[in-house]
């Protein structure tokens, strides 16, 4: 099943730098990485360097939920891609982000690669598509 991935695609009203720099500042990480609106972020911590290290704490009506991973493509502006683990991916899944200029704004596409679940993958999802409309607020 490790095959699955999901692909989510938003336009930014802000320049490529602005929205890839968001991803690795733990101030912005804090206020955009909300799945839902009963979603929190408790402690965020980043190293941003390949090789470096994130933690991640949201909460939810479920509790804490730690996610950690690593650094493996820092390209500014243009890519940026980690390794996400939580309870609920697959170990070392991958996450990538490309960044490309469109209009006054940036267009983010975002892979997420290897779920254990069809279930895992459709919950991702629809947290990757709310954290991105979240982002979007975040800059305006």
């Amino acid at each position: 099943m490790n095959d699955l991935s999901l692909k989510v695609v938003q336009h930014v009203e802000a320049a490529p730098e602005r929205v890839f720099d968001a991803w690795l500042d733990p101030e912005l990480l804090g206020r955009f990485m909300l799945t839902g609106p009963d979603s929190g972020v408790k402690d965020v911590s980043t190293d941003p360097r390949v090789g470096g290290q994130y933690r991640i704490v949201m909460t939810n009506d479920m509790g804490d939920v730690p996610h950690t991973g690593e650094y493996k493509v820092i390209e500014r502006p243009r890519e940026l891609a980690f390794t996400w683990n939580s309870p609920h991916a697959a170990p070392d899944s991958l996450v990538t982000l490309k960044f490309e200029p469109d209009g006054n704004g940036t267009l983010v596409t975002l892979v997420h690669e290897k779920f254990n679940s069809e279930q895992s993958r459709d919950g991702h999802e629809k947290g990757w598509t709310a954290i991105l409309d979240t982002l979007s607020k975040a800059l305006a």
